[in-house]
């Protein structure tokens, strides 16, 4: 699903986005652990039974991790960056694509950047020339 997002929107949608991104770093740290697992497996030289019920504990972990991943997604939400918890809602300034940006453990979205930048690149709402930004975006 494609969504714009205005500032007031992606803030609605906050709660829900946290929760599927929780579930996101819930599922990685699952499938680190059962690599992990994997890898202790392989070096005792256990036998096969072992390390297949493993590898299919692992996969599934994985299967898990990038369904979370889809889940998100599909809101229209783009994670940019999985380990800082940086993820980006599109919206449109004026005729202008631009992306609003968020990372975990911020209160709201407060931010925003052209497409071609970045998290360095990011500016609040309301400044460096874009004036009444929250009003002008879509």
């Amino acid at each position: 699903m494609f969504t714009l997002y205005t500032p007031q929107t992606a803030n609605k949608a906050l709660p829900e986005i946290r929760r599927l991104f929780s579930n996101i770093l819930m599922y990685k740290k699952q499938a680190v652990a059962l690599q992990e697992q994997v890898e202790i497996v392989v070096q005792s030289g256990n036998q096969f039974d072992r390390f297949v019920k493993k590898k299919q504990e692992l996969n599934a972990a994985v299967s898990s991790y990038y369904k979370a991943i889809e889940q998100l997604e599909t809101t229209g939400v783009v994670i940019k960056d999985v380990e800082q918890g940086l993820l980006d809602f599109p919206s449109r300034r004026v005729d202008v694509e631009v992306w609003l940006c968020w990372k975990v453990g911020e209160a709201d979205v407060k931010f925003w950047h052209a497409k071609d930048e970045g998290f360095m690149g990011r500016k609040p709402l309301g400044t460096d020339g874009f004036k009444d930004d929250i009003s002008k975006l879509v």
